[in-house]
Order: C-alpha cells, then sequence, then structure tokens
C-alpha cells in the first residue's frame, strides 16, 4: 500500500482483511494502533467509516472512500511505475476482482494468465455468485466483477462475456430412483438437490420453469464446483451444472442429464470501474478473449 498514509493504509487493511487482528498482521502494527488510526481517520472526516463485526464492513461513507481509494491506489502503481527507470523497482500491481465460482472453475481462470506473465499483474479473486457481485463494485472491495446483471452500476462500464449454460444432471442411478415416471412437481419436490450455497438460484429457476410451483425438496449445500458435479455422479442429488464441466462424466455415464431438451442460459457481463487504468485495460481484454472460447455466444446460445 505504498504512498497511502498510515490511516487509509489502516482503513483500506481493515476492509480487506476484514478484521483489526487481520489488518494488523497485514500492517506488522498492534490491534490498538490499527484501530487508532481508523478512529483518527473518522475524526478527521466526522463519519463512522467501519462498522466493528465479524467480518468488519465499511459504512455508506466509508463505501465511498473506499472507492476512491482503490482507484487511487491502482492508478498510483501504475504512475510510478511509468516513472521507474526498471520494472523490478516498483511493486506489482494488484487488481482485485469478483468471479463466480463455475466461471473460475471453467474458463475465467485462465484468462488471468497472460496479464501476470506479461505484465507482472496480481490478482486478488473474491468468488461470489453471479447475481451479487456487483455489490462489490459497489461497496469499492473490487475494480470488476463477472456478473448476470447488465445494468451498469454508477461509474462503472460493462461489456457482455458471453453465456453459461447450466444443464440439470443426476447420476443414473439417482435418475432411476426419482425421476423415472417423469419431471413434475411430486418428483422434484421429493428428490435430494444440490445447492452450491444460500445465493444459488439456479435449482430453484429450474423448478419453477417446469412446475411453475415453489417447492421444498431436501437439500445439499455443497459451495464448491468439482464437488458439485462430483457429488451429483455419486448419486447425492441432482443439479444445476455448467456444460463445459460435463462432456467427461456425460461420457464415461457418471452422470446424464434429467432433462435433455432443458437448461437455463445466464448471460454475464464484465464490470469495471470507468477509469483510465492500463492494468485494468488489459485484463478487460484478456477476459473478454478467454470469454470468446470458453462460453456460449449470446446470440447463438438457444
Amino acid at each position: 500500500m505504498r504512498m497511502l498514509n498510515p490511516q487509509l493504509a489502516a482503513f483500506v487493511a481493515v476492509l480487506d482483511e476484514g478484521s483489526f487482528d487481520g489488518a494488523a498482521r497485514r500492517l506488522a502494527l498492534t490491534p490498538s494502533a490499527v484501530s487508532q488510526r481508523i478512529k483518527a481517520l473518522e475524526d478527521r472526516l466526522g463519519q463512522v467509516l467501519v462498522l466493528r463485526q465479524s467480518p468488519s464492513r465499511a459504512t455508506p461513507a466509508g463505501e465511498r472512500l473506499l472507492r476512491g481509494v482503490q482507484q487511487m491506489r491502482l492508478l498510483e502503481a501504475e504512475i510510478l511505475g511509468d516513472f521507474a527507470v526498471e520494472a523490478t523497482h516498483t511493486a506489482p500491481v494488484t487488481i482485485a476482482i469478483a468471479v463466480n465460482a463455475d466461471s473460475l472453475a471453467t474458463w475465467a481462470l485462465g484468462a488471468l494468465v497472460e496479464p501476470h506473465q506479461h505484465d507482472g499483474l496480481l490478482f486478488d479473486v473474491r468468488v461470489e455468485d453471479q447475481d451479487h457481485s456487483v455489490d462489490l463494485l459497489r461497496d469499492g472491495s473490487v475494480l470488476g466483477a463477472i456478473t448476470a446483471d447488465a445494468r451498469p452500476v454508477q461509474g462503472c462500464t460493462v461489456k457482455k462475456l458471453g453465456v453459461m449454460r447450466y444443464l440439470p444432471i443426476a447420476s443414473p442411478a439417482f435418475v432411476a430412483k426419482h425421476f423415472s415416471k417423469g419431471l413434475d412437481a411430486a418428483s422434484l419436490g421429493a428428490a435430494p438437490m444440490l445447492v452450491f450455497n444460500r445465493k444459488d438460484a439456479l435449482q430453484w429457476r429450474f423448478i419453477r420453469s417446469v412446475t411453475h410451483a415453489r417447492l421444498a425438496p431436501p437439500m445439499h449445500y455443497l459451495p464448491s464446483s468439482t464437488a458439485f458435479v462430483e457429488g451429483a455422479a455419486l448419486g447425492l442429488g441432482w443439479a444445476m451444472a455448467p456444460e463445459a464441466m460435463l462432456e467427461q462424466p456425460f461420457a464415461l455415464g457418471s452422470l446424464q442429464p434429467i432433462a435433455p431438451r432443458r437448461w437455463l442460459d445466464v448471460p454475464l457481463y464484465w464490470q469495471h470501474w470507468s477509469i483510465r487504468s492500463t492494468a485494468l485495460a488489459k485484463v478487460t481484454e484478456a477476459l473478454l478473449h478467454a470469454a470468446r472460447h470458453g462460453l456460449r455466444n449470446a446470440r447463438a446460445s438457444s
């Protein structure tokens, strides 16, 4: 956090690490010293900036300050890099981005390789559901986010990435046991279902598309994209999984669609702050390139 004054450095560290203790470890200070710096900053601005809870979070005033500080840090690092005689004289630039778990497990991780190897960029990847990732843009936690929301956050630019297709899948034995008579409210209401986490709405969307009903099936929570697919193959339940992860399980016969002519298409977008940042532009270019190969084209998804 070079060049930030000590109070701002403490403020950013608390929100990055989620606690005063974590910020103290990061800054090689005592938690008391971090707290004093935050209090001095709040006194100076006349507003409470950090909610003292677990994890620590920014107040609305703190979110506004964080957005400005994050942009300042990125632009400052790039400017100093331009003036450095040798690249080794500058600290690497870290880009904080929000990525949904399925994109990270399929196509998005490869997009980060070129900006890292060619430009030395580092990444602070926050895993967040595509329906909620814009919240991290709004509060200033990240510079960009892969999101299902096409509406631009204030001060942000939106670029279409493509469509991620999700298929309803289960093991052949599971299908024979629970769906031998087809899909309806009775079978979907009784069959165990896999859900990634409390924010994951894909299975519910599929159920409503089939039954137009609100059901309460038994559920497993499995917050891992790879474990999600493996859990379905082991017969724990049925799930909506990205088609990019299903080629091998389908070929091996460990999984099959529970409704071969049904799927959910989720359009994905890249939203990022509208600032003139070379580093952010390179990340955007890399993500758009990777999405052209890893996602369906929005016009060809039907």
